[in-house]
């Protein structure tokens, strides 16, 4: 009897599968080796040796044969990893679910305000590591909170539905302008001049620094096309806020009415204010409900101007500070578009339905 290398198989493809392997041959999202165990089968159906096959795609005669095996059996699916087996899991569900639990439903231990990963490894019986996967896993994360407050304001409801219609459909022949001001922002002087950044670590900044002095933020955010019209001033009484309102009033065109959406602040509503927008009828004021000043969408560009211009600047004094905060309004004017919101007022008043409910829920 004649014995040796076994006859090698002849490799044949129909069109739909030469289609599928060209495609996966020439794509760039999926796995590498994928791609390349496509071109094996490809060439392999050209009736080309092994030899050159492997020379092509840069793999070994041995593993040519063991794809072209793989085809044979399998077809299309013979071309991905085979499972691995793995070392079996030390924990089971019920064990992970326990775990769980107990962050999320039961009370620290004594004397602790919140569950670590080493606590809930000591309860548990389950090791550190373990512990911090499965919180990675399921995003669990004792260690952080997040701040709310909910609204007391007896008319949230009606207030809510006035300022979302302003922003979902805001009225024609009309200007809506989301007013505030930031107060108290310090002129701070770092100790030494800045490191800059470079590749491989972070620009330094001195911990320590010297103030200035401070400046007030008034803004009214043009919630239609997203400018910012602004000013500064030292304090912010009703007397600073009467004259960023003449401010908006020579801004504005005279034929325009003009609804802003201002917060609870005893500023906006003082007597001489009120009179103020008595003689000025084409003004038309919408209060924020009280704790909820997330409504006011110039809460947000404070947050621009503060995270890209105040908080890591250096300033010698607060007539440098206030020429930052001048060439930022100036160049964000020149680029503005407007912010997209695109809560309505009824999910909204879920969300806060959802969150009273699990706050009644939660009290001792």
């Amino acid at each position: 009897m004649r014995t040796g290398r076994p006859r090698t198989f002849e490799l044949t493809l129909s069109v739909a599968e030469r289609k599928q392997l060209a495609s996966y041959a020439r794509s760039r999202a999926l796995p590498h080796g994928l791609v390349r165990r496509a071109r094996i089968i490809l060439l392999s159906a050209q009736r080309l040796p092994h030899a050159v096959v492997a020379q092509r795609t840069g793999v070994s005669i041995a593993s040519v044969t063991y794809w072209r095996g793989r085809w044979r059996d399998h077809g299309l699916a013979g071309l991905y990893d085979v499972p691995r087996t793995g070392r079996p899991r030390s924990y089971d569900d019920e064990r992970v679910a326990a775990l769980l639990r107990t962050v999320l439903q039961s009370p620290p231990p004594e004397g602790v305000t919140h569950w670590t990963v080493r606590s809930a490894a000591q309860h548990s019986g389950i090791s550190k590591s373990t512990v911090q996967r499965y919180f990675t896993l399921f995003s669990v994360q004792p260690h952080r909170t997040k701040s709310f407050k909910l609204s007391t304001d007896p008319f949230f409801v009606e207030k809510v539905r006035d300022i979302v219609g302003l922003y979902l459909n805001p009225p024609d022949k009309a200007l809506v302008l989301s007013v505030d001001e930031k107060s108290q922002i310090q002129a701070l002087e770092r100790t030494q001049p800045l490191l800059p950044l470079g590749l491989g670590y972070l620009e330094g900044v001195t911990h320590d620094y010297i103030r200035h002095g401070t400046t007030t933020l008034f803004a009214a955010l043009d919630v239609q096309r997203g400018e910012v019209l602004t000013t500064t001033h030292h304090r912010h009484r009703h007397q600073e806020f009467l004259a960023f309102l003449g401010h908006i009033d020579a801004s504005v065109p005279a034929d325009l009415d003009v609804h802003l959406i201002i917060d609870n602040y005893g500023t906006h509503k003082h007597a001489k204010v009120r009179a103020w927008l008595a003689r000025h009828p084409r003004y038309h004021v919408h209060f924020t409900p009280t704790y909820a000043s997330w409504l006011n969408q110039v809460e947000r560009w404070f947050g621009l101007i503060t995270q890209q211009a105040i908080r890591r600047g250096s300033f010698r004094n607060v007539a440098d500070l206030v020429a930052r905060i001048d060439r930022f309004v100036t160049a964000y004017n020149a680029t503005a578009t407007p912010f997209t919101w695109t809560a309505t007022a009824d999910s909204i008043l879920a969300k806060v339905e959802r969150l009273a409910k699990l706050l009644s829920g939660t009290r001792h």
